[in-house]
């Protein structure tokens, strides 16, 4: 269910490349100006400004300023994930670009350019056929320092007793596997973006959110890769993830690496249950709603696993990419 939110502006189109761009807010210090004039260059179809709570007093203005963008009011601040579903059921394009309004691009070209680079022409398609898809549900940018130091900003999953921890690994070269898009910034396939369901918003941790939808998309065989034709680049110091466990973390061990795979299909085994009653803290009546909840999760969408969580780990070997020497581990149990 979406959030409450307003609407204001959006009136016109900008352009026809088939790829609209998703701004977050991080905050009011940052030109908001030069950069929907930058992006009113680059020629994106569509522009969706996601406005967290309070409301800013220039909105208005800037609304007449740029009738292209469309700013979506929320009337209560929500997680990241929900701020991304909510823009994207704003938009109709193949493609949408996700961006902050403290990133700057680098190297891109415009819209027109980039769908060139990320899509490819229909499979099976009639001779002639206009119709562009991405292979893949996200491609990721390289994202620099304010420095320009290009930043570890792929994630490779590590496995270790079955608590999942990432490592960090520099975009050295292009189509680079990444586990989820950092920070949530990426261009998206928009309709594979939706047959996964978006983010779950039930998980209120951002990072939470992006470590669920990677892992997910992973385990129903999609792709999230990098590329080198598109760099951005932080105004100010990058954020840092929180990587605390809690609820958050046991929802996601339970859709995740919890679910056991067999020929075509995934289940959540009974057997799980002790084990995750007595690590997650909770007392017993808590630990079987959580649990049932999570089976039932599983079994609703059972067929579309296409491997399980160790595979995934075995997508990044030593020679696929290359590691940075920070580590983000996850020392906490379900």
């Amino acid at each position: 269910m979406l959030p409450s939110y307003t609407v204001i502006g959006g009136r016109e189109r900008l352009g026809s490349a088939g790829l609209s761009a998703v701004v977050l807010n991080r905050g009011r210090r940052y030109s908001r100006r030069n950069m929907f004039h930058d992006m009113e260059k680059t020629g994106f179809d569509q522009i969706v400004s996601v406005e967290p709570p309070p409301a800013q007093y220039d909105i208005e203005e800037l609304a007449a300023q740029f009738p292209f963008v469309r700013f979506v009011l929320l009337k209560e601040a929500i997680s990241l994930g929900e701020q991304i579903n909510l823009a994207v059921s704003e938009l109709d394009t193949p493609l949408f670009f996700v961006t902050w309004n403290d990133l700057r691009f680098v190297v891109g070209g415009g819209a027109q350019r980039m769908m060139e680079r990320l899509s490819f022409p229909a499979e099976n398609g009639e001779q002639g056929e206009e119709r562009n898809f991405a292979r893949r549900l996200c491609t990721v940018p390289v994202i620099q320092s304010q420095r320009f130091e290009t930043l570890p900003t792929l994630r490779a999953p590590v496995l270790p007793r079955k608590k999942g921890h990432t490592r960090s690994l520099s975009p050295s070269r292009e189509g680079l596997r990444s586990l989820y898009p950092f920070d949530g910034v990426g261009v998206y396939d928009r309709e594979r973006f939706i047959r996964m369901g978006g983010f779950d918003g039930t998980l209120k941790s951002s990072y939470w959110q992006l470590m669920d939808f990677g892992f997910r998309a992973h385990l129903w065989g999609e792709e999230i890769s990098a590329t080198q034709t598109l760099k951005l680049s932080y105004e100010a110091s990058p954020p840092v993830e929180d990587t605390s466990t809690g609820i958050d973390y046991r929802r996601f061990y339970l859709k995740n690496l919890a679910p056991v795979f067999r020929k075509d299909y995934a289940h959540l085994p009974l057997r799980r249950f002790p084990r995750f009653m007595l690590q997650a803290g909770e007392c017993f009546f808590s630990a079987c709603e959580d649990f049932s909840d999570g089976r039932q999760w599983v079994h609703t969408n059972r067929f579309r696993w296409r491997c399980d969580p160790r595979a995934i780990a075995g997508l990044w070997t030593p020679g696929n990419a290359e590691e940075s020497v920070h580590t983000l581990r996850q020392e906490s149990s379900a």
